[in-house]
């Protein structure tokens, strides 16, 4: 993505000044919500590697395939349970927004978050 181009995360801010700072590994997100939103942007964007590199290794799969056909357009946090900086456990819930073809789509997840040696990690998800 350009250096110009608004975040796929709906912060505001630019690619390089949001998530894209996590994908390229400047720093790593400092709370579940951040790592949401930089997960969200990353399959908007089609960075299979950031996905697998922030899957926790219990639950992570072996490889990863996104869908060429699903544009992920938008992403609304409906709530967060715990997930800070000082917590060791997270949970997220979001509306993910897609299009695949002429259809459109959203994901409705809870998605639950563990954080080891200063760094979160995705555990699991279920669809709402």
């Amino acid at each position: 993505m350009t250096s110009t181009l608004r975040c796929p995360c709906g912060s505001g801010e630019t690619y390089p000044n949001c998530c894209g700072r996590f994908h390229s590994g400047l720093s790593d997100a400092p709370t579940a919500k951040a790592l949401m939103q930089s997960r969200f942007s990353a399959f908007a964007v089609g960075d299979e590697s950031y996905l697998l590199a922030t899957w926790h290794r219990s639950t992570r799969p072996a490889r990863l395939e996104l869908d060429s056909g699903t544009r992920w357009t938008r992403l609304d946090i409906v709530q967060t349970l715990q997930g800070g900086p000082f917590d060791t456990q997270g949970v997220v819930e979001f509306d993910a927004h897609y299009r695949s073809g002429t259809q459109r789509g959203v994901q409705h997840e809870r998605s639950l978050f563990t954080r080891e040696r200063q760094r979160w990690f995705y555990l699991s998800g279920e669809n709402l």
